[in-house]
């Protein structure tokens, strides 16, 4: 190895650190305003949930992993179903806010297609997110991605990205990415994201 390259590896690595730092703010988006990169084509609506049309849309990159239960787990098997990818932490309080919501609808909606997915962040050990997961009665796997590489690789610069804790993203039945929400959500919110991907043909 060239000792030239090894202080790239670093500044590479201490930025990787960085973003996924950057990721780990808790808080939500009530304004509205989000931002995918530029030239997106997404529209956000004053519920502050960006969507994109189905001709925009772009695929997901690859979102697998470990799950807390030690678990492997590919979102790409869930082709052919709409898929609700949420970014939790125990330490979150809007995530705690929302799961009694997410384990309604991951409920009531699976029989109809509907695949729910966790992305388990900044937990450093898995028995808080354990006990979050008892607590709430949360009914889907979450992939333990702790350090944030999971999510920082999974999807596409230009699409619509995770930019904070909670995020809640559904990929269309092609795996395409569709709908974002920044915010802690409720049972009604979280069900107008995915509906009308449920309804596409």
């Amino acid at each position: 190895m060239s000792l030239s390259r090894a202080p790239r590896r670093t500044l590479l690595a201490v930025g990787t650190l960085s973003a996924a730092l950057a990721l780990s703010a808790c808080g939500s988006d009530t304004n509205g305003k989000s931002g995918g990169g530029g030239g997106t084509n997404f529209v956000t609506n004053t519920g502050g949930i960006s969507t994109v049309a189905k001709g925009d849309r772009v695929a997901a990159n690859k979102i697998a992993g470990e799950t807390l239960e030690g678990e492997r787990l590919d979102v790409a098997d869930f082709k052919g179903k709409v898929v609700v990818l949420n970014l939790w932490g125990s330490w979150c309080g809007p995530c705690r806010a929302e799961a009694p919501h997410f384990a309604k609808v991951a409920k009531d909606l699976k029989p109809k297609g509907v695949e729910f997915v966790g992305l388990n962040t900044r937990d450093f050990e898995k028995d808080k997110p354990l006990a979050f997961e008892a607590d709430y009665g949360i009914p889907y796997p979450s992939l333990y991605d702790p350090a944030g590489k999971i999510i920082l690789s999974g999807f596409p610069k230009g699409s619509l990205v995770p930019q904070g804790i909670p995020t809640t993203i559904v990929l269309d039945k092609d795996g395409k990415i569709a709908a974002r929400s920044l915010m802690a959500l409720d049972d009604k919110k979280l069900r107008s994201m995915i509906e009308p991907l449920l309804a596409e043909k």
